[in-house]
């Protein structure tokens, strides 16, 4: 079996894997139609109304991730994973049914997405830890790019299916069907043979333990410039359903097909970053700043493409970019996190990665409804260019990095630090994981 695909020889990861996608379709569709049916049936194509609205959706990161993440490390996942998965379809056919009853109103979509925001955010930081548990340690970093290829594949045809759904039967129909396919998910993690499982360590319940993942986060910088990277950028970068909207809508004068379309396109860009990404052992922090410097500048170029064709084109390379910063960040920080906190350090990660969206959403609104969906696009790529040449400042300074080029020998480009102590840490969570892997394999 190919290296990219490796984890799929494992029977429980092939099973979530399938799930997932599936279900990730249905998200994708519902993402997309939701945001249709507040531009363009419930208000006179507002894009503050969309910003709130995809602001009230991931609101509830900032308020519940930490404890999402101590939930994540205290009881058994694969239930709470199937927990989560019926509250979301429950939310999603009572959206879809209200829609089809032609009594939907803003407020109550507005309310809809703050309850399918609070179950999302118990359901990220343990969906995330789950992977570890379904393939050896040194598997890892391959599963989580897998996860975000099957992600990306549900984004390469979840936008497209939406917009022609939309087109053909309306919106309310859209939530109905992604309701169903979380039947997937749940079909998968009932399916999972428990013996194969590679449980990690549960948390007794203690005092002091939502203090001690900040303070293991407090004490680890390489962390630290990966969440403010991946914040700042996800801040003010990440907001295609609300841009790629708006620039379809108020750029082009498109319709619900076209803007699906432009949603499919990105997702080419994600999807073979994702693949790249499940190839790559070892990512490290200095991806992650250079993915972002590079989403900066692809954003850029996006926001003055002056066509809907080029426009699109321009979609890939930011699939690209910012697909690689964000498995780049998840996978170096999964792997080098000592898995006794681990779900409360992805909680954390995840409330800065997804909360940040509440803050950013209507401020990108705000501006693209004033000054134009391009500057919506704009201040993302400025925000990003200054990020990450912030972040690769301070690292050099502070790290001590050292940039050598060999001409003739690989790597061409090789770039050297001191072993801080948390990439002592990093080291010895590595050579862990190594080590169970080996003692698994000759079991």
């Amino acid at each position: 079996m190919s290296p990219t695909f490796s984890s799929l020889k494992f029977r429980n990861y092939r099973l979530w894997f399938a799930g997932a996608l599936v279900a990730n379709v249905g998200t994708w569709m519902q993402r997309v139609a939701q945001d249709w049916l507040v531009l363009t049936e419930l208000t006179d194509e507002s894009g503050v109304a969309v910003g709130i609205t995809t602001a009230l959706q991931f609101a509830p990161v900032l308020l519940l991730s930490p404890y999402a993440g101590l939930l994540a490390d205290r009881v058994d996942r694969r239930k709470l994973l199937i927990a989560t998965q019926v509250g979301q379809g429950i939310l999603a056919a009572g959206l879809g049914v209200l829609v089809l009853s032609g009594h939907a109103q803003l407020w109550q979509v507005y309310l809809f997405a703050l309850a399918l925001g609070c179950v999302t955010a118990i359901d990220g930081p343990v969906r995330q830890t789950f992977v570890a548990e379904l393939v050896p340690a040194h598997k890892l970093s391959n599963a989580v790019g897998l996860n975000s290829a099957s992600f990306n594949a549900a984004r390469l045809i979840g936008p497209g299916v939406a917009g022609l759904l939309i087109a053909a039967v309306g919106t309310g129909w859209v939530f109905v069907i992604n309701a169903v396919t979380f039947g997937a998910t749940i079909f998968a993690l009932t399916r999972m043979r428990r013996s194969e499982l590679s449980p990690m360590p549960t948390t007794a319940r203690a005092k002091g333990q939502l203090r001690e993942g900040i303070a293991y986060v407090r004490g680890r910088s390489d962390i630290l410039v990966i969440m403010v990277v991946v914040g700042v950028v996800s801040t003010f970068g990440l907001n295609f359903q609300l841009t790629s909207a708006m620039m379809a809508r108020t750029e082009f004068g498109m319709g619900a097909g076209e803007y699906g379309i432009l949603g499919s396109v990105l997702a080419i860009g994600s999807l073979t970053g994702a693949l790249l990404a499940a190839r790559r052992e070892r990512p490290r922090v200095r991806l992650v700043i250079g993915a972002a410097f590079g989403f900066g500048i692809a954003t850029g170029v996006m926001a003055l493409m002056p066509t809907y064709l080029t426009f699109a084109i321009a979609c890939i390379p930011v699939g690209l970019a910012s697909l690689t910063m964000m498995t780049a960040a998840n996978a170096t920080i999964q792997l080098s996190t000592d898995p006794a906190v681990r779900g409360r350090v992805m909680a954390l990660y995840m409330m800065v990665f997804l909360g940040a969206t509440p803050i950013g959403s209507p401020i990108v609104g705000w501006i693209g409804q004033t000054y134009g969906a391009r500057w919506a696009i704009g201040v993302g790529s400025i925000s990003a260019l200054l990020v990450a040449t912030g972040a690769a400042l301070w690292a050099w300074k502070k790290w001590d990095v050292t940039v050598r080029y060999h001409v003739r020998s690989r790597p061409h480009l090789e770039v050297l630090y001191p072993a801080l102590p948390e990439r002592r840490a990093q080291t010895a969570a590595e050579l862990g994981a190594q080590e169970a892997a080996d003692r698994q394999t000759a079991a």
